[in-house]
């Protein structure tokens, strides 16, 4: 497994002098999917606006596949890194979609018939074939988001990185995008995410980046979704289930690992009544209140 994205020591401050990231160093293998998260203004746009050379700083350093960003050639770049900016109208420009996704390929000077193929797998891909001549104004917020990946992909990059891909998006919509991203992820390709849908966290990636413009802390999901200090300092959630099991402990449930996610929780939940006999046994004793309270307080973002 190679590096498919390495910084070091990455600094950048806005025109006004404010900085945005400070000392950022990153690791992510190729086929890796991970997450940066972190709160408003913690630079997270700023960074994977570097990842594709969009912003270039000369203090630090951004290599994709072990080349430095800033010395590789424009086209070598778009062919590697793909983003999906949070706003799908910042990417959908073209009259029709099959413009707007054949516009990438196009600019790769790639013949009519490659165009059209790398069109139409695209479409096929996010579940929009027969949009060719719609025009983005017409479609849902959800179609949107859709056609603006179909838009990225069609140049078929190495890294694919999205910033608040599930942001807005109706229960039904959302499922079908993080479906689309694990699908491109098994066929290779590397995922970089940025998101404060902290439930969506589990269910797209591996690995999580802290980042408050520096990185504050790295590991898999587990270890930063258990550091209740880190997360209220970086005004973090955990996902619903991970919370809902924390609360069951204080009724007695017996949970080694909270479950981060509905499958998680099922899982666990089986096994459990699998060993006792077909049935949770909960209960309140002396100190359950207690606990609870705790539980709550620690969740708690107005409570100074």
């Amino acid at each position: 497994m190679r590096e498919a994205v390495t910084t070091r020591n990455l600094n950048y401050s806005y025109p006004d002098g404010t900085i945005a990231l400070n000392n950022i160093n990153i690791t992510i293998q190729e086929g890796e999917r991970v997450a940066i998260v972190g709160p408003n203004g913690a630079g997270k746009t700023t960074f994977l606006l570097h990842l594709n050379g969009i912003l270039q700083n000369t203090d630090g350093e951004v290599k994709i596949f072990g080349k430095n960003v800033n010395e590789a050639e424009r086209e070598d770049i778009i062919k590697n890194v793909g983003v999906v900016f949070q706003d799908p109208d910042d990417q959908l420009f073209m009259p029709t979609i099959f413009d707007d996704v054949a516009f990438g390929p196009m600019n790769l000077e790639l013949n009519e018939n490659e165009v059209r193929r790398r069109v139409k797998n695209s479409l096929t891909r996010l579940g929009l074939t027969g949009y060719d001549e719609r025009c983005s104004h017409h479609l849902s917020y959800g179609e949107k988001k859709r056609a603006s990946l179909a838009a990225v992909i069609s140049m078929e990059p190495r890294i694919l990185v999205l910033d608040e891909p599930t942001a807005n998006l109706d229960p039904k919509s959302r499922a079908e995008l993080i479906k689309i991203i694990n699908e491109l992820n098994r066929d290779g390709v590397t995922i970089i995410i940025t998101t404060h849908d902290i439930n969506a966290v589990p269910e797209l990636v591996d690995r999580v980046y802290v980042l408050n413009r520096t990185i504050i802390a790295e590991g898999i999901i587990r270890e930063i979704f258990s550091d209740a200090k880190l997360l209220k300092e970086n005004h973090l959630e955990v996902p619903e289930v991970f919370k809902l099991f924390e609360v069951l402990k204080c009724f007695g449930y017996n949970c080694e690992e909270l479950p981060l996610s509905i499958n998680e929780a099922i899982e666990n939940l089986t096994k459990t009544i699998g060993t006792n006999g077909g049935h949770i046994h909960l209960h309140i004793h002396e100190h359950t209140h207690e606990e609870t309270e705790k539980v709550k307080h620690k969740y708690r973002y107005d409570h100074h």
